[in-house]
């Protein structure tokens, strides 16, 4: 065993005992450490044949790397990083890199990156995606902040990344500063829209068609051997055969339908707040299990209102079709959306990002794998200026094959009183941004009417605005024109 570490890994929960097994398992030594040592003296004990190099300290840890010293925490986002940093900087000179692997903030990212620079330390910030399999296996990798540190770290990230069906690492450099946190904040927004999409398309077809989940886990098999192949279609036909060994029910009949978060999809439905770019099919995902968290409410609620009381009695096995399109289309439209926020932030924080680049990263690996997925890096590598995804031929082809079977799915699931907000929210997105005319001008008014915020005419020039004394006796005064 070499005497000196090639990588160190600092947090030894799942993620980082895991990406340390990775990472060792590719011809590399990795320096361990953890606050609580047994978990360091844990995995020496238990797997005496790997090339690992135990640490009591951080300046222990330090003294045991080759220089530039490379070391990766996976611990929890926030106030534990800053503190990581501040007890571990004294040991580090200039030229080491610091990663950070967990869901931090993007603009914590940002602030660190720019306050090591000045010590001469290189900080990477990279989401990763995969969960414990992934870790283990092949994650993908988001890496973004100095540039000078991608050099260093290429060729480990790269050999411990997913590899993609052609043999490409789910892996390259997003861009400076807070880029790779903001991509993987994004991924997530885009996941939550996914799990809430399939989880629509199945309870429509338990709660209409009355599919059993014999049924149902046949039906998700089929689809992942087509367009909607992807790793959450996978699982979801697996989740729906698995049996409770004490009860013989179905695992997911007895799971309370409650959902939990931890914060990256509030902060992409924030972020495209903060930059006025429209991602409502996320921002619902979001919602819906916001008001899936008030099961004590819903169940008062059922009580005053009760059901509609409406059958279904039309084709189940067109209207499975169907709802396998509106699952495609949404899908498409969530991905457009985050895309949309993607770029947004890149010309608001001056990164350089290749879009073709982070979807190709995406392809395995992480949570959102997806067949598709090597369609829009087709489309963006072929057309880099590529405004919106929905604008790519091959999507706005989809699209139109799946508008009629979309409608369908959403007039009857309203009819029947099932919700489906991130499949209705996609549909509304979509017919708001092909329609050259939307009701905007009325709310122009009303702001003009009642705090003279002024309005753009039809028959001027953008930018050129105006104002109207709606009652007679309102006066020439304006409010200043400004967007928040």
């Amino acid at each position: 065993m070499s005497t000196k570490a090639d990588f160190a890994m600092v947090g030894l929960a799942v993620m980082g005992k895991n990406l340390a097994m990775n990472i060792e398992s590719r011809g590399y030594t990795v320096a361990l450490y953890n606050r609580d040592y047994k978990k360091v003296q844990s995995m020496l004990t238990d797997m005496p044949e790997r090339k690992f190099i135990g640490s009591t300290s951080y300046e222990d840890l330090c003294s045991k790397l080759k220089r530039p010293r490379k070391i990766m925490m996976l611990i929890r986002a926030g106030s534990p990083v800053d503190q990581v940093i501040d007890e571990i900087t004294p040991y580090l000179e200039k030229g080491d890199v610091l990663i950070d692997g967990g869901n931090s903030y993007f603009a914590d990212t940002d602030r660190r990156t720019k306050a090591l620079r000045e010590k001469g330390i290189f900080f990477i910030g990279t989401g990763v995606s995969g969960g414990e399999e992934g870790a283990l296996h092949g994650p993908s990798l988001m890496p973004g902040g100095a540039p000078e540190a991608w050099p260093e770290v290429k060729e480990i990230f790269q050999a411990m990344a997913a590899k993609a069906s052609d043999g490409l690492p789910c892996c390259d450099w997003i861009g400076e500063n807070g880029a790779g946190h903001f991509v993987k904040m994004v991924h997530n927004g885009i996941e939550y829209g996914d799990m809430q999409m399939i989880s629509e398309a199945y309870f429509l077809m338990k709660k209409v068609l009355k599919l059993s989940n014999e049924e149902m886990h046949s039906i998700f098999t089929e689809w992942n051997k087509g367009e909607l192949n992807s790793y959450l279609i996978e699982i979801t036909a697996d989740i729906l055969k698995i049996k409770d060994t004490q009860t013989d029910k179905y695992v997911l009949d007895i799971i309370l339908d409650a959902a939990g978060q931890k914060g990256t999809g509030k902060w992409t439905s924030e972020i495209g707040l903060d930059l006025g770019i429209a991602i409502p099919t996320i921002s619902e995902a979001v919602f819906a299990r916001c008001i899936s968290a008030v099961k004590a409410e819903r169940l008062e609620a059922a009580k005053v209102f009760g059901s509609q009381g409406k059958v279904f009695d039309g084709d189940k096995t067109k209207f499975i079709e169907d709802i396998s399109n509106a699952l495609y289309a949404s899908k498409i439209c969530s991905y457009a959306q985050g895309f949309q926020l993607i770029r947004a932030a890149a010309k608001e924080y001056k990164w350089k990002l290749n879009y073709g680049k982070i979807a190709m990263a995406w392809r395995g690996g992480c949570i959102i794998r997806a067949k598709f997925l090597q369609n829009i890096s087709f489309a963006y590598n072929s057309n880099p200026e590529l405004i919106n995804m929905l604008l790519d031929p091959f999507f706005a082809g989809i699209i139109k094959n799946c508008e009629e079977s979309w409608r369908k799915v959403v007039c009857t699931a309203f009819e029947l009183g099932i919700a489906i907000p991130t499949f209705s929210s996609a549909l509304c997105y979509y017919d708001s941004y092909k329609s050259q005319v939307l009701p905007a001008n009325m709310i122009q008014a009303q702001r003009d009417f009642f705090g003279a915020h002024t309005y753009e005419r039809i028959d001027g020039k953008r930018g050129e605005f105006f104002h109207t004394d709606w009652t007679g006796h309102g006066g020439k005064t304006t409010s200043s024109t400004y967007n928040v």
